[in-house]
């Protein structure tokens, strides 16, 4: 345009320096080096100060604390209830420092993969420390009954006669009972913490030390015993009531002959009523069983096994009637029998059942007998290498004698009057402990067997496998039942020996052989009634029942004098058979069968081996596809999980 003058906006040139760009780069990497230093130095001592020493002090405290529990469990070895109090109390403070340390590190649940292993630790400690807690609630519970349970410890009953101390004790089981629902709450919640751990995760072994399946092992076995604990509650609780603390109790006591055995365990020979007042108890009646059977109105038709197998029995006699293997369907089946039949026998609220093993030990500790001239003591006796107290009761109630001897069995009700008397006249702190802890064994190894009308109580005793149960199991199962039907007192001096051989074929399905030899290294008594002698060994008659898995299929039954029988029963499925064991001789029974539920490949193979009641010291061998992977006594119900 005209009159303006042309405006230069454009930017001035910059005037180029000459820069050297080989001396820009050593500073930017002194700059990045200084930044990565720091960065480090900060990682460094975050690690330091929030990873190392936190865990230092972590495993310092874990290691304090591994003693102390150490401590605790040597006391409870022990038996000194007072001081593992004392251990498990040092154990809870030594978790509390434990739960400090790692409260320091709780930042790293936080990160991925590492936190689920902090986490995991947190479910530990805090599991642990419920455990401990409810330890320390079970032994302070525990302490005032010390004396009773055979537990050093102060006991609170240190007065007064034996009778009036258990009386006082079983008064006050009703102040134990609440604790019982305390433990119960601190088990759950150990439960509830394994729970959320998973063993997966972990290595099988970390250098030499193994890691997952140990820790498997200890969920699978907590978990067990926290169920059998919660089982078991309805027993303890209602225990003040059984030992006759709101009203006096009355229960059945039969003496079953193991010489003599039968499915429970032995044939009943003897019985025995005792009242249980708020802990005083005394025996209100004592009898020879033939006595009772005497006393029966009627005689009904004995079942289809008696008829079979017996020798001539013709009718139905209560010394018979342990028929099933299932102790509670045999006493259920006594006592219908008892009704129908009207035998003269008083109402009851239970019935034990104790074997001549349980004679033995209690004479053991308590010490020698004299019942009708006859001493009977725990000493080995050459004559049936048995313990001399069952050779006399052997000899004294079998022996043929040329006059009318009344009462010959009621011996054994006159001696479990005098071990009850001696029992209960002592001071508890001399027998009273032993004799509570053998009781323990006993019923374990199903010498004693229990069974309450109270169903609550049953239910307790079932629990904890002192009810002589057949019991329902996820996976193979064998339960092997003997009954010596008239074969004398043999089973004193026969020896049997079980092979199992598991095979698994490639499509998952089990054939399983099971042989059991029979042997009698002994010379046969002199039966001739006419001679007088005592007849112990002779020809055993053995009814046998072998109890597997429900839906199994016979392949083979070998060793049976009968046709073998095949059916259903107590949810298993039962093989039966019959023969004869001579005296110095042996007789084998073989018997093999596939299971209806073939094996899933990469599993433990689960079987469990239920111990017939009275036995004692069967010998087992375990085969599995031709390798021989464990070999054992059985003296109690074994469970098993085999590596395949």
């Amino acid at each position: 345009m005209d009159g303006f003058k042309k405006l230069d906006i454009g930017v001035a040139p910059v005037e180029e320096k000459n820069v050297d760009k080989t001396a820009q780069k050593p500073q930017r990497r002194k700059k990045w080096f200084a930044i990565v230093l720091v960065l480090l130095v900060v990682l460094g001592l975050f690690s330091f100060f929030g990873v190392v020493l936190p865990g230092q002090a972590l495993y310092a405290d874990f290691q304090t604390t591994i003693k102390s529990a150490q401590e605790a469990s040597q006391a409870v070895k022990s038996q000194d209830i007072e001081q593992a109090s004392e251990k498990f109390r040092q154990v809870e403070k030594d978790l509390a420092k434990v739960e400090e340390s790692l409260g320091r590190m709780v930042w790293m649940k936080h990160i991925p993969f590492a936190g689920l292993y902090i986490a995991d630790l947190e479910h530990i400690v805090k599991g642990a420390v419920a455990g401990v807690q409810a330890a320390e609630i079970t032994a302070d519970t525990v302490i005032p009954y010390a004396d009773l349970l055979g537990l050093k410890g102060k006991s609170t009953f240190v007065s007064g006669s034996a009778d009036q101390r258990i009386q006082t004790a079983v008064e006050t089981l009703d102040k134990v009972t609440p604790k019982i629902g305390e433990i119960g709450d601190k088990v759950a919640i150990v439960g509830s913490e394994l729970d959320q751990i998973d063993p997966n995760r972990y290595p099988e072994k970390l250098g030499s030390v193994v890691i997952r399946s140990r820790l498997k092992s200890v969920k699978d076995i907590f978990a067990q015993t926290a169920q059998l604990f919660v089982q078991a509650q309805p027993l303890l609780k209602r225990l003040p009531d059984i030992l006759g603390t709101k009203g006096s109790r009355t229960y059945l006591v039969l003496f079953q002959n193991d010489a003599e055995l039968r499915a429970t365990g032995g044939f009943m020979t003897a019985y025995a009523l005792f009242n249980i007042d708020k802990g005083k108890m005394k025996v209100l009646k004592a009898d020879d069983i033939y006595k009772l059977d005497e006393s029966k109105k009627t005689a009904p038709s004995p079942p289809k096994p008696i008829l079979t197998y017996h020798v001539g029995v013709t009718k139905y006699q209560l010394r018979d009637s342990n028929l099933s293997p299932d102790y509670v369907v045999s006493m259920n089946e006594f006592e219908s029998l008892v009704k129908s039949t009207g035998a003269d026998l008083p109402t009851f609220d239970g019935i034990i059942t104790v074997d001549t093993h349980v004679l033995a030990s209690a004479i053991k500790i308590l010490g020698e007998f004299n019942v009708y001239g006859r001493s009977f003591s725990a000493e080995n006796d050459p004559r049936c290498d048995c313990p001399k107290a069952v050779y006399e009761l052997e000899d004294y109630s079998t022996r043929p004698v040329a006059y009318v001897r009344e009462d010959r069995k009621d011996i054994i009700g006159v001696l479990l009057y005098q071990i009850m008397q001696r029992a209960l006249g002592v001071s508890p702190s001399q027998y009273w402990g032993k004799l509570f802890q053998t009781l323990l064994t006993e019923a374990r190894e199903k010498h004693v067997l229990f069974y309450f009308h109270d169903e609550e109580a049953q239910k307790g005793i079932e629990a904890v496998g002192f009810a002589g149960r057949i019991v329902p199991f996820d996976g193979d199962y064998l339960h092997i039942n003997n009954v010596n039907f008239a074969g004398a007192k043999s089973n004193i001096f026969v020896k049997h020996d079980v092979k199992q051989e598991i095979a698994i074929e490639a499509n998952g399905t089990v054939k399983k052989t099971v042989t059991i030899l029979y042997k009698n290294p002994s010379p046969a008594s002199n039966c001739n009634l006419e001679a007088g002698q005592l007849c112990l060994n002779g020809i055993l008659r053995n009814w046998v029942r072998v109890y597997v898995p429900q839906g199994a299929k016979l392949v083979e039954f070998t060793g049976s004098e009968v046709s073998p029988v095949v059916y259903d029963e107590l949810g298993k499925t039962v093989f039966e058979g019959f023969l004869k064991v001579n005296p110095q001789g042996q007789s084998e029974v073989k018997i093999t069968y596939t299971l209806a539920t073939p094996f899933k490949k990469g599993e433990k193979y689960p079987l469990l081996i239920q111990k017939q009641p009275g036995t004692d010291g069967y010998s087992y061998s375990l085969f599995l596809n031709g390798r021989e992977v464990e070999k054992f006594v059985l003296n109690e119900d074994k469970k098993l999980l085999i590596n395949t």
